[in-house]
């Protein structure tokens, strides 16, 4: 079996990661305009305020994807861009440029898939509490409702949140990411609440608003994707138990994201594990939280075995010394994007897409003006080869956006890590497409088949 036939072959990025113009044309501060200025919270003191200056080179991007031959991609919308205080008053300049940015998809017959929310949240609504205001998840659907209101005669697939439990947890929880700060299990767990509650009423408003017909997904990451170490039934059964349960006290566990939202519950052990911890759940909350999806979007790098352990619990495998990884230092487990999609999909009954998957690699312009990166190559070919098996498995998969187009602003890592298909040059700005860039290009052209040509 090969990839079915309307299988959607895209690229994603993100607002704050390529478009620059921090400050340009009435935008708003977000809290990672803020962060980058903490002495040593990014890598080398690098920001966002430039990035791939996509924001004025954005004709030569859509082109460039022209090129490609990319039927779809998946963007972000700066939140402060267009509501520079986070509601209120609307900056017209930046609702002009996501109108462009559509129209010019559009006439380069490329479907953009939009994602309301990239972790570029308004300083000024960090200011007013953030995620623990329980007015945030209003504050989030005026939001949602400006832009459906104004893109979706053209745009007819959105998702609400990227990475909930990254932009929570390592923003509120760790302090990695911005805004960088470290609140209590009690706290954090309100904020999850209340932006579950906030992609409820996102839903609910682009179901109500929007002018064409629309899909509706969210997207998150199934994090370390935890994975059998061997085929035995027990090793399986040991993974996904790893996956759907809450066994540590914090945010990071799939299941605390994904039950609520597709399920309308908490599950039994995030009770027993967080105890009075737990949030306020009023009346009509988990209601508001499940609302039908058209798909739920996995970001998959990498994974983590799991064997049955003497007493049948789970237990982590560790990788043998010398196993292969990337530039980040992320394992390379091609066999997470076969695992974490059917696990998912057998859950909860609901199309999968993979919004995100892709390296970090040592990628530099070579003598001879191309960028060469056979580990990109390999590294896709093996991961895609596992999610065409999922498919072959019954696991309702719908797409596959590579991540991403163009090397950018890896958040608190700054731009030293390359995920592109196109080498960006900072301070030229001259875009290079990578040999892998080609080969997607082939791999799409063929609807994958183009993947056992070694």
């Amino acid at each position: 079996m090969n990839f079915p036939e309307n299988f959607v072959w895209g690229v994603a990025a993100a607002a704050y990661q390529i478009e620059g113009a921090a400050y340009d044309e009435g935008k708003g501060l977000s809290v990672w305009d803020m962060f980058c200025r903490k002495p040593g919270a990014v890598w080398n003191g690098h920001t966002g305020d430039v990035a791939c200056d996509h924001y004025h080179r954005y004709q030569e991007d859509v082109a460039l994807m022209k090129e490609l031959g990319l039927p779809a991609y998946r963007l972000s919308v700066s939140w402060p861009r267009v509501l520079p205080q986070g509601v209120g008053a609307v900056n017209e300049k930046g609702l002009d440029f996501y109108d462009r940015l559509i129209d010019e998809l559009l006439a380069a017959n490329i479907t953009p898939y939009v994602t309301l929310f990239h972790w570029d949240y308004p300083l000024e609504l960090f200011r007013r509490g953030g995620w623990l205001n329980p007015d945030s998840p209003e504050w989030f659907a005026d939001y949602t409702r400006l832009m459906v209101e104004r893109l979706s005669d053209r745009v007819r697939h959105w998702m609400t949140y990227n990475e909930p439990r990254v932009f929570v947890g390592l923003g509120h929880e760790i302090g990695r990411h911005a805004p960088g700060l470290q609140f209590g299990l009690p706290d954090v767990l309100q904020m999850c609440h209340h932006v579950m509650l906030s992609h409820g009423r996102g839903v609910q408003t682009i179901r109500a608003y929007s002018k064409t017909p629309s899909q509706v997904g969210c997207v998150v990451t199934t994090g370390f994707q935890q994975m059998p170490a061997t085929n035995r039934p027990e090793d399986i059964e040991a993974a996904r138990e790893a996956m759907f349960s809450i066994s540590t006290p914090n945010c990071f566990h799939t299941a605390l994201w994904l039950d609520p939202i597709l399920l309308g519950r908490y599950p039994d052990t995030a009770y027993s594990t967080y105890g009075d911890a737990m949030p306020v759940i009023h009346d009509g909350d988990l209601a508001t939280m499940h609302q039908p999806l058209d798909f739920i979007g996995l970001n998959i790098y990498f994974g983590e075995q799991y064997a049955a352990g003497s007493d049948g619990r789970p237990e982590k495998v560790p990788f043998p010394a010398g196993h292969p990884q990337t530039a980040f230092r992320w394992f390379v487990t091609p066999e997470a994007l076969y695992w974490g999609p059917k696990f998912v999909y057998e859950r909860y009954g609901v199309p999968v897409m993979i919004t995100e998957n892709g390296l970090s690699n040592l990628d530099w312009v070579s003598t001879d003006g191309k960028v060469h990166d056979p580990q990109r190559i390999d590294f896709l070919r093996r991961y895609l080869i596992e999610l065409r098996r999922a498919c072959a498995d019954g696991v309702d998969v719908r797409g596959y956006f590579q991540w991403s187009i163009l090397d950018n602003f890896e958040w608190a890592e700054g731009y030293k890590e390359r995920f592109g298909l196109v080498h960006v040059d900072y301070q030229t700005q001259k875009r290079t497409p990578k040999d892998s860039a080609f080969w997607y290009k082939s791999i799409i052209a063929s609807n994958g088949r183009a993947l056992d040509e070694i």
